[in-house]
């Protein structure tokens, strides 16, 4: 997988530099549809709401600064995006395959 430069992600320097940072989630836009790896490393899922809820805050800043949308209106949309698939209550998870290490074992 090559990305555009322009869409490239960095690691923030602040969790690089943290021995103790988690990654949870990445997420993918493939083939018309959201594929995502992810890991439910907190004891209590809350907290994983409370990461969403975050992310949208951030993302709405993004499409303000990136693509000059008003930064309310952006998080209204993501919200109401949010609460389509929510109310639609047909996403189903299908887990592909576990990788085989590659090697002589």
């Amino acid at each position: 997988m090559s990305e555009v430069a322009e869409f490239q992600l960095t690691v923030p320097e602040s969790v690089a530099a943290d021995e103790g940072a988690v990654e949870l989630l990445r997420m993918w836009w493939s083939k018309d549809e959201p594929v995502m790896a992810v890991k439910p490393a907190f004891a209590d899922p809350i907290k994983f709401g409370e990461m969403l809820a975050y992310a949208a805050r951030h993302m709405a800043h993004g499409y303000a600064v990136r693509h000059g949308h008003n930064e309310k209106a952006a998080y209204d949309r993501i919200l109401q995006g949010l609460s389509d698939v929510i109310k639609a209550d047909n996403v189903r998870t299908v887990a592909e395959p576990a990788t085989q290490p590659v090697g002589n074992a």
